[in-house]
């Protein structure tokens, strides 16, 4: 492992771990794999609020629609053995669809192409407001025609999925949980992972889901036990955060090991359709999605289950896998897997602290925020941990001596130019000044705060 990578999975760890806290959110778990090892794996808060139970990297979550690049493996793989071809037509084995849908290939399937229903007419099944289409329901919505014309754009729907599950149950002759469990995920040593949550043990941990803290004024748990039944190809999947790093690591084209070819794989990463959203500008191939954020081309996928968000990406260039998985439906996942790419952008464009300043390192408060004293190469950069990109518009300390150094770069606003100094008692450096900010240890600020600022004090005031 490269220092600067060393480097980097700390302060992820540090970074994470504040930003849960910051946030409310009831617990997280992150997984990062390079050259398909796992090289960091941590979980912070809790697996149920109502329990009180602890969440551990074991935990099980919902993965949701990452669920669907595991079908698609699964699809690939039959390609790959000449039991089908992408530009097949569904109908060819699925019966009693719709004449138009029929006419529907794998290929568009795959990639969101096909005109297809999103969830049906009735979606209360991610709402838990019914279960899951069984295999007779999800048969008859497939009997109406698309929703759109074919190949005229983007167009997700899990309703499309769960066909291709059924394609993979009539061309195999067997279900197709016990189909991907044998040929997918014991291969490729998946041992914390499930088609579906029926199908974990009874001894397993499992984090249960939550809902926003509002409009209840609590978040409520919940139970996340849900079989999808026919959905299970498009969303049934539970794993540990580990597991789905490695899946996704090894879907990459400069893989070492994969369970599928080279051009297996440069097909499914390949950008085959530009996602309408205004959100950040996102393409699909065939169930992949990907992108670009902090300097780094990505590929990879999220899921969203009632009570669960997640979200992988994947930085071929870096050999990078990382995972995040929250438990709330509000989950920060999406946010937390772009900031975690920041960070890494820092420490490869920075690299591993030099002797000169690895020790001006650590978090650091004044009554406004922390700060996060983080050494790269010659130079220490105060990050804002509170931040997404921890590191955007950080001032720079040059260190000049064993406790001195000016702040060489700052944002206009900052103190640019200015003195730094660290301040020593007997068990090590007791603050920082930054210019005129004085940073002190969170003990110190929050007892000087309990101090200044009583509890009740209003109350008594008024």
């Amino acid at each position: 492992m490269e220092p600067w990578l060393g480097a980097a999975l700390g302060y992820i760890k540090d970074w994470l771990a504040y930003q849960v806290e910051l946030s409310g959110q009831p617990g997280c778990i992150i997984a990062i794999a390079h050259r398909g090892e796992i090289v960091l794996e941590a979980a912070f808060g809790h697996a149920n609020l109502d329990s009180g139970e602890k969440l551990t990297p074991r935990h099980r979550f919902r993965i949701a629609s990452h669920t669907k690049a595991f079908t698609a493996a699964g699809i690939m793989r039959l390609r790959e053995q000449k039991r089908l071809k992408l530009d097949d037509a569904v109908g060819d084995y699925v019966k009693d669809l719709h004449p138009e849908v029929a006419t529907a290939t794998l290929g568009q399937l795959l990639s969101h192409t096909a005109g297809l229903v999103r969830d049906g007419r009735d979606s209360g099944q991610f709402t838990d407001g019914r279960p899951y289409l069984d295999w007779n329901e999800l048969l008859a919505e497939l009997k109406l025609p698309p929703a759109i014309e074919p190949n005229s754009r983007f167009k997700y729907s899990n309703h499309g999925y769960g066909l291709l599950g059924l394609v993979i149950e009539q061309i195999t002759g067997e279900p197709y949980p016990s189909w991907l469990q044998r040929e997918i995920m014991a291969p490729l040593g998946l041992r914390e992972s499930a088609p579906d949550v029926t199908l974990l043990g009874k001894t397993v941990p499992f984090a249960r889901g939550h809902s926003r803290i509002v409009p209840l004024g609590r978040r409520a748990v919940i139970p996340g036990d849900n079989p999808t039944h026919a959905i299970m190809a498009a969303a049934g999947i539970v794993a540990t955060a580990a597991d789905t790093a490695r899946f996704f690591a090894q879907l990459a084209p400069n893989a070492k090991k994969s369970l599928l070819s080279v051009a297996s794989r440069r097909e499914m990463v390949r950008r085959q359709w530009r996602v309408p959203q205004d959100i950040e500008e996102a393409y699909y191939g065939l169930a992949l999605m990907s992108g670009t954020t902090a300097g780094f081309d990505w590929f990879g996928h999220g899921g969203g289950f009632q009570g669960y968000i997640s979200r992988t990406s994947v930085i071929p260039s870096r050999e990078i896998a990382i995972t995040v998985l929250t438990n709330a439906i509000d989950g920060w996942a999406p946010a937390w897997a772009n900031g975690v790419k920041f960070i890494l952008q820092a420490f490869a464009t920075h690299g591993a602290p030099s002797r000169k300043t690895r020790d001006w390192t650590g978090r650091l408060w004044t009554l406004w925020s922390a700060f996060d004293l983080v050494p790269f190469g010659e130079q220490v950069m105060v990050a804002n941990p509170s931040f997404i990109n921890p590191f955007i518009d950080a001032p720079r300390i040059e260190v000049t001596g064993r406790d001195q150094g000016r702040i060489a770069h700052a944002a206009g606003y900052s103190s640019h130019g200015e003195p730094v100094r660290r301040v020593r008692a007997k068990s090590g450096v007791s603050e920082v000044w930054l210019g005129g900010a004085r940073l002190r240890p969170e003990r110190v600020l929050k007892a000087e705060m309990e101090k200044k600022y009583p509890k009740g004090r209003r109350k008594k005031e008024s």
